[in-house]
């Protein structure tokens, strides 16, 4: 029971009363670890170490000094946060081996409180993807693919089922939550991936404010979007993890020079004063007529319950897609300069000259995915593209944040879309078209956020004809994710998101043989 219940009014309090202890649930987390291994989730299980944290937080509970909500609590990390002693490797061959001498400081802050990390979950490479396809150590397979909810709807009761994917590229990090091996984990998020594997595993998936936690140790896709990004269960426990992090960080620069006070989420009762946006542009080509109707309900909920609903323009949301394009790749390009083969990650045996083995290095490295990125964003900074295309497209990321702020300055409050235009897909049917169209589609939805900066949640909604979780996005203002997530507190009481009824059977493990033991130093 401890396993699904809320981090603050549940678990914390059966640690505090004896009821469970942490090396019990750490223990039932590594067996689930394991039994879902089929589900590629994890590139690497740290169980030794996992043990020895729960063992010094027994110790603490024991005293009665706790450390705080989350001491003793299980958790895992995307694969692209750099820990100490414990390998990193963003599902690359580039950094395959690789171990950090530090640990990312979000990571240093969960360990500060006590928190238990089990492991490090799969990745697109390099968090470049929605699929959580395109890595090295094979595509995470969604829980929900082995749920009774998707097995009645599709009839598969006695074969292995059309499995479907998490999405990305925070895939790991949504399946470990979604199928109970740990209580909450870290993604990233720069244009969508921590909320889109949320909302196709029906999880919670909050991307806060950029700037508001630390990106020191997170390994850079695109540094002016990149956010750590908080998968839970619930609102609620978002809200715990994120008062953890939150806060200014003297190692990155980007990071809030105030200091961060955690708070506890009200309980909304009247959402009267309220004023929810509903941008018109969200309508999107390709939008499922499944969502858009889940999307008219959640409006209509609000509606009846009192609050102010009004359609939006955000005139220049279907440019977005385009300027984050040329930005992400420019970006990109510059990121992946560093893996050259000198320093640290893979280097080639190519001899033959400093040149040839730069050149061997990245190609041998980096997938097809990452190495078409790097084209793409050294072309758009050549001197000759630079005004028309990067020039540009920065001109353009800042009328598409000003959208965001006029919206917001006439009085909206919270703006509500949808946060995929889809259900999960089938994996074969996702892998027929190549990455960089799937990425284009998947995050029609999400990447706006990104590029104004701001908070936005996915939270899981409901379930589509095929018993599959779809979820909503709540996008608020800047730093105001208290009001941001009691929002998303209400809406997630009323929806009443059925929990996921795994069936944990044997099934093919071909797709997991890379999974590793570790431990830190």
């Amino acid at each position: 029971a401890a396993l699904k219940g809320e981090l603050r009014f549940q678990v914390s309090v059966a640690l505090k009363e004896g009821r469970v202890t942490p090396t019990e649930l750490c223990q039932r987390c590594l067996s689930l670890i394991k039994s879902t291994k089929f589900l590629n989730a994890y590139i690497t299980v740290a169980e030794e170490t996992a043990l020895k944290q729960a063992e010094e937080s027994e110790k603490r509970y024991r005293r009665g000094q706790p450390l705080g909500v989350l001491d003793g609590i299980p958790v895992a990390v995307k694969d692209n946060f750099n820990t100490a002693g414990i390998e990193t490797t963003c599902a690359s061959n580039m950094l395959k081996g690789y171990i950090s001498p530090y640990n990312a400081t979000v990571v240093q802050k969960l360990l500060d409180q006590g928190a238990v990390l089990l492991g490090k979950t799969n990745l697109d490479e390099f968090a470049m993807g929605s699929g959580s396809t395109d890595g090295i150590f094979g595509p995470v397979r969604n829980p929900w693919s082995y749920s009774r909810q998707y097995k009645e709807k599709s009839h598969s009761e006695d074969k292995e089922p059309n499995w479907v994917i998490t999405g990305g590229s925070s895939g790991g990090s949504a399946a470990a939550v979604s199928s109970f091996t740990c209580f909450a984990a870290l993604g990233s998020d720069t244009g969508g991936s921590t909320r889109n594997p949320a909302a196709h595993c029906g999880v919670v998936g909050l991307k806060p404010t950029y700037g508001l936690i630390s990106r020191h140790g997170l390994i850079p896709l695109v540094n002016s979007m990149d956010v750590p990004g908080i998968l839970a269960r619930c609102v609620d426990d978002a809200s715990v993890v994120l008062g953890s992090l939150a806060g200014h960080d003297p190692k990155d620069s980007t990071t809030i020079q105030d200091n961060f006070k955690p708070f506890e989420l009200p309980n909304l009762t009247d959402v009267s004063q309220l004023s929810i946006g509903i941008p018109k542009e969200y309508h999107a080509p390709g939008l499922s007529s499944e969502i858009l109707a889940l999307w008219s309900k959640a409006a209509d909920l609000f509606k009846n319950a009192g609050a102010k609903v009004i359609e939006v323009s955000l005139p220049h949301t279907r440019y977005s897609i385009v300027c984050y394009h040329v930005l992400c790749t420019a970006e990109v390009a510059s990121n992946m300069a560093r893996f050259d083969g000198l320093e640290y990650g893979h280097r080639s045996d190519m001899k033959k000259s400093t040149e040839s083995m730069y050149a061997a290095t990245r190609r041998e490295g980096f997938n097809d995915v990452v190495r078409g990125r790097i084209l793409s964003g050294n072309y758009f900074l050549l001197k000759q593209n630079y005004e028309n295309y990067f020039i540009k497209a920065q001109k353009v990321r800042r009328l598409i944040a000003n959208d965001f702020v006029k919206v917001f300055g006439s009085g909206v409050d919270i703006l509500l879309t949808p946060t995929t235009l889809s259900d999960a897909v089938p994996y074969v049917e996702f892998i027929k078209e190549d990455n960089r169209t799937r990425s284009a589609q998947d995050d029609i939805l999400t990447q706006a956020a990104n590029m104004a900066g701001l908070p936005a949640i996915n939270v899981p909604t409901g379930l589509s004809e095929r018993g599959l979780p779809v979820g909503l996005q709540f996008i608020g203002r800047s730093f105001h994710e208290k009001q941001l997530l009691t929002v998303a507190k209400w809406f997630e009481k009323q929806v009443k998101f059925p929990m996921i009824q795994l069936e944990v059977k044997r099934h093919d493990h071909s797709a997991c043989h890379n999974q590793k033991s570790a431990s830190f130093s």
